[in-house]
């Protein structure tokens, strides 16, 4: 298919008169794929619909919150429903209580909890919380997770093994990166260094469980077993961000999974059901810190509004269902499978790992990528050439070689062959 994008260049024209690069987060800009960013207009189950009117299969849905696909019924009718009795009142609601509950009765460790109104201020809460409980200042974070664009996690690895951060970003002051210690993903030594050096002073440490906003850096079971224990050693919150994983991978996130229990874990996306929310909890000797039980402030005037909790309610009520995760599991595999087999048939240097419904594909051999620094950079100029060729041929992916896509219950047997063909036929004339 030819992708007409006249609409969208208009829209994207007027955008940047109005927002810094045309866009209200950078990674919709188009800059690691090239061409003008498509404007949506409308989705469809497993499709998306451009201002053009281009029909694309979509393997990103929001980055992941949209588990059941775009306007699910029964997400529709939640919001309608609650809407049309008011959007926000700054005060507590029925709805509240109702998608706390059905977490906490599914997920065991979460013994309070409280409602945010995104990842990244979940995440910032939860810092808070390790550092006001604990009266301790580091925190560790993993080269390579993400966690939101919260200043003291807005750092980068130093030159050494385990090092103090440096300022990702402009704006974040080097004397706040400084109190951060970043260590490489799955290595044991530097992890056992980091502790050994710093742990009566480390109020706690930060991990995607599935680290999945750089590739999909599948860990060892063993590397967060033993992040537990020096933890639990130290006297140091342990913090699972299941911002992507938590309700993607399973009900029960990354946790379950592995069968690894952290301190406190921070969620979103899925449970905002396409609404913005996000959530941490954890143990009740860690989240009576919190205000107004404790000294740890934290509020927002949105957190919690009923619209967020009541789509948020409806498709977890869809995701707990009996074999939902497992029928999710098989579609991605065959997607997987189908082009995994054709690229080693070809012998192309491309792969495609996955998780549950979260799935990555890197131009490489071998099937795992687990550390950030294994990435190749210039392996992104083939990723946006692999781009433009799934875009006409009606697949919508990631603006970006380092973000990960997702299957949806939406998708279709249908959806999947075309997906497959699609990523077949266009490593063909990228390869």
């Amino acid at each position: 298919m030819s992708i007409a994008r006249t609409r969208s260049e208009e829209l994207y024209q007027k955008a940047l008169q109005l927002f810094p690069g045309g866009v209200n987060s950078p990674v919709r800009a188009f800059k690691s794929v090239g061409g003008t960013p498509l404007f949506f207009s409308r989705g469809e189950g497993g499709d998306v619909i451009d201002a053009d009117g281009n029909r694309f299969i979509d393997l990103c849905h929001s980055w992941g919150p949209l588990i059941l696909g775009h306007a699910h019924p029964k997400v529709v009718e939640a919001i309608t429903r609650t809407a049309a009795k008011g959007s926000t009142f700054g005060a507590p609601t029925e709805e509240e209580n109702l998608l706390a509950s059905f977490i906490m009765e599914r997920i065991p460790f979460i013994e309070r909890m409280r409602f945010t109104s995104s990842g990244t201020e979940a995440v910032m809460s939860a810092i808070r919380l390790a550092r006001g409980a604990t009266k301790r200042d580091l925190i560790i974070k993993f080269d390579g997770c993400y966690h939101g664009h919260f200043d003291s996690l807005l750092v980068n690895a130093g030159s050494g093994l385990a090092t103090f951060g440096t300022s990702s970003s402009a704006g974040v002051p080097e004397a706040l990166a400084a109190l951060t210690i970043v260590v490489p993903l799955n290595d044991l030594a530097a992890l056992d260094a980091a502790f050994a050096k710093h742990g009566d002073r480390i109020a706690g440490a930060i991990i995607e469980p599935v680290p999945a906003n750089n590739g999909l850096l599948l860990q060892d079971k063993s590397f967060l077993l033993q992040l537990r224990e020096l933890c639990t050693t130290h006297g140091s919150v342990l913090i699972f961000d299941e911002v992507i994983s938590g309700f993607r991978i399973g009900f029960g996130g990354a946790s379950a999974h592995y069968g690894i229990t952290p301190d406190l874990a921070t969620y979103g996306k899925i449970i905002g059901g396409g609404m913005p929310v996000g959530a941490y909890g954890g143990k009740l000797e860690l989240m009576k810190h919190i205000a107004p039980d404790g000294p740890v402030y934290q509020a927002g005037t949105l957190s919690g509004n009923p619209l967020a909790m009541a789509a948020g309610l409806a498709q977890a009520t869809e995701c707990a269902k009996p074999g939902f995760y497992a029928e999710l599991e098989r579609k991605t595999s065959v997607l997987c499978d189908r082009v995994n087999a054709h690229a080693k048939s070809k012998g192309y240097a491309y792969h495609i790992d996955h998780l549950g419904s979260i799935f990555w594909g890197f131009f490489a051999r071998g099937e795992h990528i687990k550390e950030a620094s294994a990435i190749d950079p210039a392996s992104m100029k083939s990723y946006a050439k692999l781009h433009a060729a799934l875009l006409e041929r009606g697949v919508y992916a990631a603006p970006s070689g380092y973000e990960v896509g997702f299957i949806c219950a939406a998708h279709t047997e249908a959806h999947i062959d075309r997906v497959a063909d699609a990523f077949c036929s266009a490593l063909d004339e990228v390869m």
